[in-house]
């Protein structure tokens, strides 16, 4: 590596989700290789982003206006609410194109290990938003992980005590559509045996 600069990117690079220095060295030389057509606009639509993109004050999503799309969208159900762990879930979910309801991104999820409690979390926010919104409905749409099945059980207990009418759900965990039994790991086929239901 020749100049600074190269080596800044590479490293810059290399810190992104996904990429080690091998890969960030590649993608840097192809960025540098089409200069015109991706690297340049690239900077533009990074800098425009680090500017206008903002956390919506109400779910956490992010977008370039406050309150966000979804939020501001009158034909979205605020009866429902659907509780995610990060902003990277909602767009999953919204992807998916199966929800039509409100989210909430709570931030991360308990964990005693890394120091993570309740008041790091956005659950205030949401116990508020379930009173002042009078949601019927909340969706705990958190992963399948100790610290995700931790935050469930919490946040069930504390909206109980808050809402005695609420409807509290979780997504259902278990075979994948299109999965084999036999490539399963043995966590999933227990979920999705515990988890079975009348056809």
């Amino acid at each position: 590596m020749s100049t600074s600069e190269i080596e800044q990117l590479i490293q810059l690079m290399s810190k992104l989700p996904g990429l080690g220095t091998r890969s960030a060295r590649r993608a840097t030389l192809f960025l540098i290789k089409h200069r015109e057509s991706l690297l340049m606009p690239l900077g533009d639509a990074m800098a425009a982003a680090a500017e206008n993109v903002k956390s919506c004050e109400v779910c956490g999503n992010l977008d370039t206006e406050d309150p966000c799309g979804i939020c501001r969208n009158p034909a979205r159900d605020r009866k429902t609410l659907c509780v995610v762990e990060d902003v990277s879930d909602l767009w999953a979910l919204e992807r998916a194109g199966v929800f039509s309801g409100q989210y909430h991104v709570l931030g991360g999820t308990l964990s005693a290990l890394d120091g993570v409690g309740p008041e790091d979390l956005r659950v205030e926010s949401l116990i508020r938003r379930v009173q002042e919104d009078e949601v019927t409905e909340v969706i705990l749409a958190l992963n399948a992980t100790v610290d995700g099945q931790t935050t469930s059980h919490y946040l069930t207990d504390r909206l109980a005590d808050e809402e005695a009418d609420l409807t509290i759900t979780r997504l259902a965990h278990g075979v994948p559509v299109g999965g084999e039994l036999d490539y399963l790991d043995d966590g999933t086929l227990a979920t999705a045996l515990k988890s079975r239901r009348s056809t």
